[in-house]
């Protein structure tokens, strides 16, 4: 069964740090394209980040270009998310997501996404 899964989530006060990880049981991550999204409360789905199939290009969404990195470990068939110097506006549900092509922000590129990882910002 092709899924994706994210972990590591949680409450953090401003400034502080997480790293949410993506796995996918069931398939190999290392041909595809794979973006963090998220959504908060009220608002529309955003992409944040995505990183190319062998890890050679990265994007970020300019809210958290400098304070967000994404990485891959394909031995591991793992991607990852670092979140430095977190804000009260990156609170939300963050999602992974296979890519169908090259690296893109827009939603609709992406096919199978996990089922989210809350991320709570909070002083």
């Amino acid at each position: 069964q092709l899924q994706l899964v994210e972990s590591g989530g949680g409450l953090v006060q401003p400034g502080g740090s997480l790293r949410l990880s993506c796995a996918a049981p069931g398939f190999t991550l290392d041909y595809y394209v794979i973006g963090w999204f998220r959504q908060a409360p009220g608002k529309e789905r955003e992409g944040v980040s995505c990183i190319s199939s062998r890890g050679g290009t990265a994007m970020y969404a300019d809210s958290v270009k400098g304070r967000f990195t994404i990485s891959r470990d394909n031995a591991k068939n793992m991607v990852y998310l670092q979140m430095n110097s977190l804000k009260l506006e990156d609170t939300g549900v963050y999602y992974c997501a296979r890519g169908l092509r090259g690296t893109s922000l827009h939603p609709t590129w992406y096919d199978y996404w996990g089922q989210g990882t809350q991320v709570t910002v909070s002083s």
